[in-house]
């Protein structure tokens, strides 16, 4: 599975941002998707989840703020991203399970930068 991600940029502060993401290869296998992000000199840190019939998962920084969805046909997942902070600042990540177990993702992105500023 590959995954690719697109929509990041710069924005200023309280401005919007969508991010997709694009998988290919052997996706009937996926059982969940969710976006990660990693700021320069901290830890990788989990943004929001969708899959397994479950309602979406949201990091507490992100409640009310962002919204992950999915085209289930095309399996595209998506990160819309509202009022954003210079701290959101943050290399996204986009990542794929197929455990269906929620745990940790077996495939990941490359990623996508959003830079926000003040």
């Amino acid at each position: 599975v590959e995954l690719v991600e697109s929509g990041g940029g710069l924005v200023e502060a309280g401005g919007s941002l969508r991010l997709s993401c694009a998988p290919s290869g052997n996706i009937g296998g996926i059982n969940g998707m969710g976006w990660y992000r990693q700021a320069p000199g901290k830890e990788r840190e989990q943004v929001a989840a969708i899959g397994n019939r479950r309602p979406p998962w949201y990091a507490d920084f992100a409640e009310g703020r962002f919204r992950i969805s999915g085209d289930n046909e095309k399996m595209t997942l998506f990160l819309e991203m509202n009022n954003l902070k210079p701290k959101d600042t943050a290399m996204y990540i986009c990542a794929a399970r197929e455990n269906p177990i929620p745990g940790a993702p077996e495939y990941w992105g490359q990623g996508t930068q959003v830079t926000v500023s003040s």
